[in-house]
């Protein structure tokens, strides 16, 4: 069973970057698929993005094409989540994710406790 901690987050204004940064532990990091996901108040939990265990391919939810990048380093065991040009919809608490098939089911996911974003207009 694979434990996940995620860090970076913080209050940021509108039009600047954070990194966020999930790390891994208790299982073979290099056998999961990772993903991002976030909750904004009052919204339910929704795709970000993720990586396939290599690395290799990567998949982002249209609302942060371009403005997101999801990558990984196996010899870490930690997946990031670079994020420019950040808005105030990007609001959130982010959740790292790990799965074996497919991280985008989130009901089979090994989550993380969160780490808040906040983007001031």
């Amino acid at each position: 069973q694979v434990q996940l901690v995620e860090s970076g987050g913080g209050l940021v204004q509108a039009g600047g970057s954070l990194r966020l940064s999930c790390a891994a532990s208790g299982g073979t990091f290099s056998s999961y698929n990772m993903g991002w996901f976030r909750q904004a108040p009052g919204k339910e939990r929704e795709f970000v993005a993720r990586i396939s265990s290599s690395g290799g391919s990567t998949y982002y939810v249209d609302t942060v094409k371009g403005r997101f990048t999801i990558s990984r380093d196996n010899t870490k065991n930690t997946v990031y989540l670079q994020m420019n040009s950040l808005k105030p919809e990007d609001t959130a608490v982010y959740y790292c994710a790990a799965d074996k098939f497919n991280v985008m089911i989130p009901a089979n996911n090994y989550w993380g406790q969160g780490t808040q974003v906040t983007v001031s207009p």
